[in-house]
């Protein structure tokens, strides 16, 4: 989920459709404004839209849910006062604050709840995270078509200030789910009177501690404090986010002091051994895996054994060579520190075994192999990394492959209409629990771009979901694991990302968890220390 955009120029301020106002902080010299760098134009702040982090990171300021999580992301009521859950576990019954207001000064009403999720759901709005809402009741059939009444999706205002949840069946993990964005309430007034332009500055309501105030496109963003905001007012009153995707570049703004943090899609690898002595650099270990996707429709890579000869023949120590030790080397697909994770399961680097796969598949050393296109998102270090992989199958398989890349909002609209042979891919976890990795791969998921169905697979997960025993989880996710990664092997998962930031001493309570999550009403500015 996290990727960036190359700075614009001041003209890009004239662009149709960018909104400014005149308080947009221009340097690093205001003691109330925290200065970052988010890398790329987010594509959408429609949650009901939003797939990447870029996105993410911004809503999740702008937004809450009815849960969020604490300092072990245990998760604690939010919007959500309180709630109380059946017996069999399958309903919650959640009581909505009385004391939150939008934006604009409107209260927050539980339908807004229902109208958000109802509208992520509807396969009109196209919402790749439809899926996240499958644990609700006729939720997976009214998005993939098999009824048309919404009324019929387990989600219910009862009254404005109790919302009623149905599960199809029991799910441990679902308070956690409810911290995400996609399960975020939304006014329909709104979306209804403004149509796509709803999420301009001039338009848009939230409910965090931040309001969008300014938003020049592909240049920066300005949120600042949301006076109608429930919870405790932020220390930090602004908060301005530069886009720029030049590492080298964002560097240099940080190192000049018009940055305060910077994380690593602002640092170059080739400069982390001058700066990992630095009191600045910080190391985090992130639930997110990075991995190589197939797409099983295209062949030569309808066939299983070559996408194991693929996965055999990546040297992952060396690609952890490469980038400067941002990650580490993983063949299984759940993360490192996440219930499920398991050393032992995928393919090793082991080029003899590639040759002989791909040998089996009919292709001895690579001849008549077709040519085949590897597509990554031009963003941060991918590009030392998709020409290690390219020399890397030409020296162990004797296989061209053609690399392309492109801007982040094009690189997601290709995987997402037309995924060539192989992509570059990465999966930050959006809740910490192994369904929110494995349910990626099923079937009917919105995020799913190897093609690949397999229906034990599917059966596999959705047993591992209803399943209150974490050691009977574990179990069910290994025979899972294996035919994602061993068996069948869609996805070539390559190293877990371990996130590298820079943050001046003067800031206070910026701490990136595992989720990668930044919530800047935790954080305030130490004046009395040299800026």
């Amino acid at each position: 989920m996290k990727n960036y955009l190359l700075l614009i120029l001041i003209g890009a301020f004239l662009i149709l459709g960018c909104t400014t106002n005149d308080n947009t902080p221009e340097g690093g010299t205001d003691k109330n404004t925290i200065n970052v760098n988010i890398g790329n134009e987010p594509p959408t702040l429609d949650w009901s839209l939003a797939m990447d982090g870029t996105s993410y990171n911004i809503l999740n300021n702008l937004m809450e849910g009815l849960t969020k999580f604490d300092d072990s992301l245990i998760p604690q009521p939010a919007l959500a006062e309180s709630w109380e859950i059946s017996e069999d576990g399958t309903t919650y019954t959640f009581k909505i604050r009385e004391n939150v207001k939008w934006s604009d000064g409107e209260p927050l009403k539980a339908h807004d709840f229902e109208y958000s999720w109802k509208r992520i759901l509807n396969p009109v709005t196209g919402g790749h995270y439809a899926y996240f809402l499958y644990d609700v009741e006729n939720a997976e059939e009214y998005n993939t078509g098999k009824i048309d009444d919404p009324a019929k999706v387990g989600v219910k205002a009862l009254d404005d200030q109790t919302l009623e949840v149905k599960l199809r069946r029991q799910a441990s993990y679902f308070p956690s789910l409810l911290v995400f964005m996609s399960t975020f309430p939304m006014r329909q007034d709104v979306v209804e009177k403004h149509g796509i332009r709803w999420t301009e500055p001039e338009n848009i309501v939230t409910l965090g501690p931040y309001k969008l105030s300014a938003w020049r496109h592909h240049d920066n963003m300005l949120i600042q404090i949301n006076p109608n905001y429930w919870g405790p007012k932020p220390s930090i009153e602004n908060v301005n986010m530069v886009m720029n995707e030049n590492p080298s570049s964002a560097l240099a703004l940080y190192e000049s002091g018009e940055l305060d943090f910077a994380d690593s899609k602002s640092i170059p690898p080739l400069e982390v051994p001058r700066l990992k002595d630095l009191n600045d650099f910080k190391s985090t270990p992130q639930f997110r895996t990075n991995y190589i996707a197939f797409n099983v429709e295209k062949p030569p890579f309808d066939n299983p054994l070559v996408r194991k000869a693929f996965s055999a023949s990546i040297d992952r120590d060396s690609i952890i060579g490469l980038i400067q030790g941002a990650g580490i080397t993983t063949t299984s697909w759940i993360p490192k520190d996440m219930l499920g994770y398991n050393a032992d399961i995928g393919v090793d680097f082991n080029p003899e075994q590639a040759k002989e796969w791909l040998a089996e598949a009919g292709y001895p050393d690579g001849k008549d192999f077709p040519e085949a296109t590897f597509l990554w998102p031009d963003v941060s270090f991918n590009r030392v990394i998709a020409e290690a992989l390219q020399s890397m199958w030409k020296e162990y398989l004797g296989v061209r492959v053609n690399l392309i890349n492109e801007e982040w909002k094009v690189y997601l609209s290709t995987i997402n209409t037309n995924p060539p042979e192989i992509h570059r891919a990465g999966w930050g976890a959006d809740f910490p629990d192994p369904h929110n990795f494995m349910s990626l791969f099923t079937c009917n998921s919105g995020n799913n771009r190897t093609q690949w169905c397999n229906e034990e697979y599917d059966a596999l997960v959705e047993k591992a979901a209803a399943e209150t025993d974490p050691d009977k989880r574990v179990v069910i996710y290994n025979q899972a694991q294996k035919i994602l990664t061993e068996t069948d092997s869609p996805i070539a998962p390559f190293y877990i990302t371990t996130q590298q930031n820079l943050i001046k001493p003067y800031v206070i309570g910026l701490v990136p968890n595992p989720l990668d999550m930044v919530l800047f009403k935790n954080v305030s500015l130490d004046n009395n220390r040299e800026q």
